[in-house]
């Protein structure tokens, strides 16, 4: 349990901050990168649950990110006034204040920065098309394109984990391949799954391939400087449990809020639904007899679901603090509960939410941009006239393409390897917003001019 190293400041390159009348420590200089870019500002276009909605009172990617931002701010200022924590990392508390929670809140703002449009179906769908591009088994092997084994499955097991990581550390680009050049502490509790190889559904850390091979070295530098690479194998960072919490309480919570808004269910189907989970009977007594209003209830629901699930996590989280820190500790801090409360409430949101006929349908019109997309771009950019190559090549963000020159030292995109070309043209599509990939698809399909 090395915290001098899980709050490590040091950068992929040396910061050329002028200090001089510059009060912040270099967290906080995170979080002032991360809030200015253009990532940030471009998930307010992004879909959370419900695609292309024009309702303002609808949660978008940003609205979300921001939520995750104050519940992982609560769950790390109470760590920071919590003695038994502050006895195990062995720090002043004052310090811890002006780390922790300024750690956590960077690393909540930006956990879904790397998410394409229309949301986690957005990465089934990109996911799924390179599955039937590349072949699904070795009866139908890569044809036109060369690329490794580990290469090809960046694409198959396309993540906006990994997507976000590449973001922070390379696409945020100004003048070098170092993004927005922030802190390895503020970076390794971004990584929920600091996993370059095969998923294993059985290991917490390794369920997803959180790191694309094109930034594998960055992932290897920041594990070792953040005292996360045991045994050759690279950990968790105790923080990313933290904000791995945030994101499951905001989004279990506030997706049930957005379906009520929807007016799908009411306040008493809510009620009925939850009230066998232990503990919850008693919850909706005290709201029923203090507050009228249906939406008086609801919100009043919301605090007290928020409230319950910050004290699990932070008291799962502070118990299990040495096993964590071994990479031992397998489990997301508000599901390790008799209660199952996370459970039943992710079992609502899928019956109740996530199955609505009107997000499928909008889910499936996301299918179509992005497969329609996918099939310009590659047909194009892969295309044997340059007269294609050139046009197609052209239409995409000059500073995308500048950064695998940087990376792989080619002057122009037709030395690119088939990866870094198929990378170009995945990190161009991931990046747009939905109403673009929209209007963009209708351009480039001829349904649509201008």
């Amino acid at each position: 349990m090395d915290w001098k190293k899980y709050l490590n400041t040091k950068r992929l390159r040396v910061s050329k901050r002028d200090k001089t009348s510059d009060f912040r420590n270099e967290f906080e200089s995170d979080f002032g990168r991360v809030i200015f870019s253009p990532a940030t500002r471009r998930m307010h276009d992004k879909t959370q649950v419900f695609p292309l909605t024009t309702d303002d009172n609808i949660h978008s990617r940003l609205t979300h990110s921001m939520e995750v931002m104050s519940v992982g701010h609560s769950l790390s200022l109470n760590l920071c006034e919590n003695d038994l924590f502050i006895n195990k990392v062995k720090k002043e508390k004052s310090t811890l204040l002006r780390q922790i929670p300024v750690i956590v809140k960077n690393a909540c703002l930006v956990h879904d920065i790397g998410n394409p449009p229309f949301g986690h179906f957005g990465e089934t769908v990109i996911q799924t098309y390179f599955e039937k591009l590349f072949g699904s088994n070795e009866n139908k092997p890569l044809q036109k394109f060369t690329l490794t084994k580990e290469e090809k499955e960046d694409f198959i097991f396309f993540d906006g984990n990994a997507q976000g990581f590449r973001l922070l550390t390379k696409l945020q680009i100004l003048d070098d391949a170092y993004g927005l050049n922030l802190t390895f502490g503020t970076l390794a509790a971004y990584l929920k799954y600091p996993n370059t190889g095969e998923k294993n559904n059985n290991i917490i850390s390794q369920k997803k391939r959180g790191v694309f091979q094109s930034e594998k070295n960055y992932l290897n530098t920041i594990a070792k400087g953040s005292g996360l690479l045991i045994k050759n194998k690279i950990i968790r960072h105790p923080l990313s449990f933290i904000m791995e919490a945030a994101d499951s309480i905001c989004y279990l919570v506030m997706d049930i809020e957005d379906g009520y808004k929807k007016k799908w269910y009411d306040y008493k189907f809510v009620k009925e639904k939850l009230s066998d989970i232990p503990g919850m009977l008693e919850t909706f007594e005290y709201i029923d007899s203090k507050f009228k209003s249906e939406i008086s209830k609801m919100v009043n629901l919301r605090l007290a679901l928020i409230k319950r699930l910050v004290i699990l996590a932070d008291k799962n989280f502070v118990d299990n603090l040495e096993e964590i820190c071994k990479g031992e500790y397998n489990l997301e801090l508000i599901k390790d509960d008799t209660h199952n409360l996370a459970k039943k409430l992710a079992l609502f949101c899928y019956e109740h939410i996530f199955s609505h006929k009107d997000i499928m349908s909008l889910e499936l019109t996301g299918h179509s941009v992005l497969t329609g997309l996918l099939d310009y771009y590659i047909e194009f950019c892969f295309h044997q006239k340059s007269d294609y190559r050139n046009r197609a090549v052209g239409l995409i963000s000059k500073s995308t393409v500048k950064v695998a020159m940087l990376e792989t030292k080619c002057s122009n995109f037709e030395e690119l390897t088939d990866y870094y070309k198929l990378r170009v043209i995945v990190d161009f599509i991931s990046g747009m917003t939905d109403q673009y990939a929209l209007d963009h698809y209708q351009k480039l399909s001829g349904q649509k001019i201008n």
